[in-house]
């Protein structure tokens, strides 16, 4: 499959519900990011991903918060991608139809 092709519902279904974790902080990181990229995540992106969600919960913290780095932890380039759009915070949205 083409690694920038966009990941189908069923697959979508399927990694979200293997991101779910124990710890309500790494929970809060992840839940943000499907917020951001759920319509839009590529099987590149859900693959690295999937390589986070391999991690003990508080090792996966440690990245988050940026206590770890990322590139001495041996991951996959594609998941330090993926860890540093977990760790951006999102934009706030703008309101429609709001003028100055």
């Amino acid at each position: 499959m083409n690694d920038q092709a966009l990941l189908d519902e069923r697959a979508l279904s399927k990694l979200k519900w293997r991101c779910r974790r124990g710890l309500l902080e790494n929970d809060l990181f992840i839940e943000r990011f499907f917020e951001a990229r759920e319509s839009r995540l590529t099987v590149r992106e859900a693959r690295g991903l999937a390589e986070l969600m391999e991690l003990a919960d508080n090792d996966l913290l440690e990245l988050l918060l940026g206590r770890r780095d990322a590139a001495a932890s041996g991951l996959a380039e594609e998941t330090i991608q993926v860890l540093e759009m977990l760790r951006r915070p999102t934009a706030p949205s703008p309101v429609v139809g709001k003028s100055n």
